[in-house]
């Protein structure tokens, strides 16, 4: 039999399709080596990168440790003068600023009113006084009266009923003076009312000082029936002032009377006046969840440029070390990175493709607050120190104990080239 005929179409189709396996094969080996070459190529230069550290110096130098806090310019001594009377007001005699002295008239009120019944108390006085008199008049005459009536009766002349009305009559007698007596008590008491409530138609000052405010004008109608008006604020010395400021809960430990401080106002910029605490106070004040304490500081404004609710900021100093062996904050927050290979994302060339080094830093297992960890560059590598911190102003902070001395190099920042 003869041979069967082989479709030449089929043997060209089975040709091409071995040529087109073996292209994308061979593609996809080039394709492997490419991206196995590009990782070698990262690797080694992730592992010839140049690390450079910034360094600063271990100094002495003064360290000032301060409180910040907020406040107002208040008089030492502020007082405010009302009226206890009502009335009208007939005269003003002072203005704003105007300097008084100790029981200088301010302003009256009219007293046409007030002498009137003052007159009325007066004559109530001289006319209780003559029912005294009377009244004395009238118990001699009924003292005389019962001394007969009683010796007619130990004789057993009178009856006893002339006794009995005559005893009677030497007893109202006694009530009639001792009424009329209290009587002229109460008018000398009223007369004593309307001479004071006279004298507080004066509106005077109580101490030396300055008239901050004048809320009364010649005619004004004054009524203190509920509460008294504020007719006039007058400081008594403005060459002495206190700057009252509110120190927040976590610094009022640090804070105590006779720490120094300095303040600035917004009216004289770049000039800081000198202040001393006087007084601090226990009493809270919480304002929007925030817990503050008020503090007194005393100033002297002998060239009077501070007025009185001028908001100033003060700087209190807490602690001074005047040659402290330092090191910069910068030091005490830098930690080098630590490379940890994270999990392989598969097996095989393609997880050692996505295999990546990362930094994180390493963790403290400190238990003293004040020990701290600072590196020191030797030669091409880091070295731990270990030092005990004291105070710190947030820049610079006081080595209490370590290793190091003034001069000494400590790496506050690295740079990856």
């Amino acid at each position: 039999m003869p041979a069967p005929k082989t479709d030449i179409n089929q043997i060209v189709a089975q040709g091409g399709t071995g040529r087109n396996v073996r292209k994308w094969a061979l593609w996809a080996v080039v394709a492997v080596l490419c991206l196995g070459g590009g990782w070698w190529w990262f690797s080694a230069q992730t592992a010839g990168a140049l690390n450079t550290y910034e360094t600063v110096k271990v100094a002495r130098r003064p360290i000032i440790v301060t409180v910040t806090a907020t406040g107002t310019v208040e008089p030492t001594n502020l007082v405010e003068i009302s009226s206890e009377l009502s009335g009208t007001i007939r005269s003003v005699y002072v203005d704003y600023n105007s300097s008084v002295t100790q029981g200088e008239i301010l302003a009256e009120l009219d007293t046409d009113k007030l002498n009137a019944q003052l007159e009325h108390s007066r004559a109530t006085l001289l006319a209780r006084e003559a029912r005294v008199a009377e009244a004395a008049a009238t118990l001699t005459e009924k003292q005389e009266e019962y001394e007969r009536a009683q010796e007619l009766d130990r004789r057993g002349v009178s009856t006893t009923q002339s006794f009995t009305a005559a005893r009677a009559a030497l007893a109202r007698a006694q009530s009639a003076q001792a009424s009329a007596e209290a009587d002229v008590r109460v008018a000398a008491a009223d007369l004593k009312v309307d001479e004071a409530n006279l004298g507080k138609a004066c509106i005077c000052s109580p101490i030396n000082g300055v008239v901050l405010e004048r809320n009364v004008d010649v005619g004004q109608i004054v009524a203190s029936s509920l509460q008294a008006p504020i007719l006039f604020s007058i400081a008594e010395d403005l060459t002495r002032m206190e700057l009252r400021v509110d120190i927040d809960e976590a610094d009022i430990g640090k804070v105590e009377v006779g720490d120094k401080a300095e303040f600035t106002v917004e009216a004289y910029q770049g000039r800081t006046f000198p202040a001393v605490i006087s007084e601090l106070r226990f009493s809270p004040q919480t304002i929007d969840g925030v817990v503050t304490y008020k503090a007194i500081l005393a100033i002297d404004n002998a060239d009077l440029l501070l007025r009185p609710g001028m908001t100033a900021t003060a700087d209190i100093t807490v602690s001074e070390i005047p040659d402290a062996l330092t090191v910069s904050n910068a030091a005490l927050r830098f930690a080098p990175p630590v490379e940890v290979e994270q999990e392989s994302g598969g097996s095989g060339l393609i997880g050692m493709l996505f295999t990546r080094p990362t930094n994180t830093p390493a963790p403290r297992t400190d238990t003293d607050s004040n020990l701290r960890t600072i590196w020191v560059q030797n030669d091409d590598a880091l070295a731990a120190v270990e030092i005990k911190t004291g105070e710190t102003d947030g820049m610079i902070t006081e080595i209490l104990d370590g290793p190091l001395a003034a001069g000494d190099s400590v790496v506050v920042d690295m740079v990856t080239q």
